[in-house]
């Protein structure tokens, strides 16, 4: 037999190897293919009855839910246009923007019908099938009924519209392949309305609704997988986010808001602030100030009610009190806060001219990696509840970072009774946040 002859068989169970490969290579190109033009496309559930007549009332009722959606925070920027979109999200493989959400018909979303509208917040996707990142909540959106998604519609199209340009996004491959998203959907995106748990009362049932179809708090709150999913099993546990900590607030006492009293919960909710819990800053603040202040005492007292109902969970920081220590003998520390700080919060933590320089009880204060307190410190706090202002000036650039991480670790000690852990290097990566 010749060689030719002999190299014949393998060569053969080459080229059969190979035709499999490419076979299941195109059928799975083309079962990709099949998948998401059926996603994008318009669904039965996507459709439904017109809002009809858009009254004053249903106008109001946008208005609210508007707020409690808490969409200013996202599309709204500083100095710019309401709801015009463009504020920056800067992930690990690039940057993506917020979208001008007015009813300008060549910038905005004006020539999005009812049915639109209701795909992109409940499935992620625009017209033309336009697949959404989930910087947008769609995840917890989803969960919300058509209804109220509708209200929120004829109240953004009754605002004035505003001509702005949607920024790009800047993605590195292959995220910014949009196409992908159907099979991130595919396997992170419940698309099932809220539906009331017949074992709990109207007001948990209307907390959990706000909590997490509307208020998206799980967003923020809950920490994210590999693949930026919301990581199951962990609601509300916790998670750092743009550099700040959003604190567990699960029914955990020591490391959630188990052991607030439901009048300290409803006081931070409605003001920034509860007695002997310190106040909000950062993204929270914010959720506050463009959002939960304007709740009705009813809503906040429902979201209340709903929070003692969720899973205790433990976490990896402990922002519980504890018993205060000795003075701790940190000069540097203790040299800042008497030229910085003690004028304003004093020693006691009491707080002067405001209840919002109150540093007792406060997580911030209480958390030994000391995330918000450095954030605080470096970017100081500007916001407006209810008819006060609140206001720390910054002090990076008044401060080294090892000074920062010095007064950081004497508060964390002196307020928090515990051993603080922040370096001069994390004070400079959080420069850089």
């Amino acid at each position: 037999m010749s060689s030719q002859d002999r190299r014949t068989p393998a060569r053969r169970t080459v080229f059969r190897a190979v035709s499999i490969v490419a076979v299941v290579i195109v059928v799975g190109i083309v079962v990709s293919a099949s998948y998401v033009f059926y996603d994008v496309s318009m669904h039965a559930e996507d459709k439904g009855t017109p809002i009809g007549p858009v009254t004053a009332a249903l106008i109001e009722r946008g208005e609210y839910l508007t707020s409690a959606a808490d969409c200013a925070a996202c599309h709204d920027t500083p100095n710019g246009k309401p709801f015009a979109g463009g504020l920056p999200f800067k992930l690990p493989f690039g940057t993506i923007y917020s979208t001008n959400i007015t009813a300008d018909r060549e910038t905005g979303i004006g020539n999005w019908s009812d049915d639109d509208f209701v795909r992109a917040l409940r499935r992620g996707i625009a017209p033309g099938g336009h697949y959404l990142y989930p910087a947008f909540p769609y995840t917890s959106f989803t969960a919300m009924s058509r209804d109220d998604a509708l209200a929120i519609k004829a109240y953004l199209f009754s605002l004035p519209q505003q001509h702005v340009a949607n920024e790009e996004n800047d993605l590195s491959f292959p995220f910014n392949q949009r196409w992908g998203m159907a099979f991130w959907n595919l396997a992170f995106l419940r698309d099932q309305r809220f539906a009331p748990d017949s074992a709990q009362s109207a007001a948990v049932n209307r907390g959990a609704y706000l909590a997490t179809a509307i208020g998206h708090c799980g967003e923020c709150h809950t920490a994210r997988n590999l693949a930026y999913g919301v990581e199951g099993g962990r609601e509300f546990a916790g998670d750092v986010l743009v550099g700040w900590r959003a604190y567990n607030i699960t029914s955990d006492k020591r490391f959630g808001v188990g052991a607030w009293s439901d009048a300290q919960l409803a006081s931070f909710l409605s003001s920034a602030h509860a007695q002997g819990r310190g106040s909000a800053a950062g993204p929270m603040a914010e959720a506050v100030e463009n959002s939960l202040q304007y709740l009705t005492s009813e809503d906040t007292g429902a979201l209340v009610a709903y929070l003692r109902t969720v899973a205790a969970q433990t976490g990896e920081v402990n922002t519980g009190q504890a018993p205060l220590a000795q003075e701790p003998e940190d000069e540097l520390g203790r040299h800042v806060f008497e030229d910085g700080c003690a004028n304003c919060h004093q020693y006691s933590g009491d707080g002067r001219q405001t209840v919002y320089a109150s540093l007792a009880g406060s997580r911030s204060v209480n958390d030994p990696d000391g995330a918000n307190l450095t954030q605080i410190l470096l970017n100081g706090a500007k916001y407006r509840f209810k008819d006060q202002n609140v206001y720390m000036p910054p002090f990076g650039a008044a401060y080294s970072d090892a000074e920062l991480a010095a007064v950081a670790n004497y508060v964390i000690a002196h307020f928090g009774g515990k051993t603080g852990h922040v370096a001069p290097q994390d004070v400079a990566k959080r420069r850089q946040e």
